[in-house]
């Protein structure tokens, strides 16, 4: 069915169906809040603790589902069937062309100089890069779905859910800024992609992550299951993090690559803008 998230409950059951919705934000965030400020504390002491952080949405959920006792049959678990397997070239893909697109601009330029990535690849600069980029494009995806599960079960596999239930006007885009927020204070006091200008990083960095939201959220509703955004936020961090940012050097590549660098923040705004271009048809959730 195509959306209408602005409509209005007309039945009873519906406005039942809103407040339940609610409630369960209500438990959700106040869990979260909490628990993510113990989750900076701790990252300050020690950054082994971001795991922690990682999985205070995923956590949080789960809290909120036991003491309203929603269950999790509407988490789709399962794969989505065809949709999740035809989503999956986009998965893997994605995060490689940004990386092609954003950072191949910065090293062509001379904005951002190019590396070669430390890699158990033998043979030419350009060989261990596609070496590695291959080997992040699965293993590193692999591996980060233990963190991106964490995030995902909360973000798009609980917040986002409700946040359309609850009749919240734009939730997507609220959904993006929310997650995108949840972020800023290791950027600001733990140095996580903070660039020259810690304000423009800020700016750029909400640009980034609002817009990868929604992509990831499209294939969240599209397909019905969690799991391809669990897969696609595991494979941005794995291919664009362990991949292009370690072959990736100078004082401003902060500033141009990363994710609070203009030229990935650009990349994703118009990844957004070109899928917000095909209409969204949502999967019985």
């Amino acid at each position: 069915m195509r959306t209408n998230f602005s409509t209005m409950p007309s039945t009873s059951s519906e406005e039942e169906k809103v407040q339940k919705a609610r409630r369960g934000l209500l438990v959700f965030f106040a869990v979260l809040i909490p628990l993510s400020i113990l989750s900076y504390v701790l990252i300050m002491k020690a950054p082994i603790f971001g795991l922690l952080l990682m999985w205070t949405p995923g956590l949080s959920s789960i809290f909120a589902r036991v003491v309203l006792r929603e269950g999790i049959s509407d988490i789709s678990l399962r794969f989505g069937g065809k949709q999740t397997v035809k989503s999956l070239p986009f998965i893997l893909l994605f995060p490689v062309v940004i990386g092609l697109f954003a950072y191949g601009i910065a090293w062509i330029t001379g904005l951002v100089q190019y590396v070669t990535p430390d890699s158990f690849i033998e043979g030419p600069s350009g060989v261990i890069l596609a070496g590695t980029i291959l080997f992040q494009m699965f293993v590193g995806t692999a591996i980060g779905i233990i963190s991106s599960s964490g995030e995902e079960l909360g973000w798009r596999g609980y917040m986002l859910t409700r946040l359309i239930d609850a009749r919240i006007p734009r939730p997507v885009l609220t959904s993006g800024i929310i997650w995108g927020v949840w972020h800023l204070p290791v950027m600001v006091f733990a140095d996580y992609y903070s660039g020259p200008y810690p304000a423009l990083s800020v700016i750029l960095f909400m640009i980034s992550v609002t817009s990868f939201s929604y992509l990831i959220s499209r294939l969240r509703l599209t397909t019905g299951s969690i799991w391809p955004a669990i897969l696609l936020h595991a494979c941005w961090n794995a291919v664009i993090q362990d991949a292009f940012d370690i072959s990736s050097s100078g004082k401003n590549v902060l500033l141009w690559t990363g994710e609070s660098g203009i030229l990935v923040a650009l990349a994703l705004l118009i990844a957004a803008w070109m899928m917000s271009r095909k209409p969204l048809v949502i999967k019985q959730l």
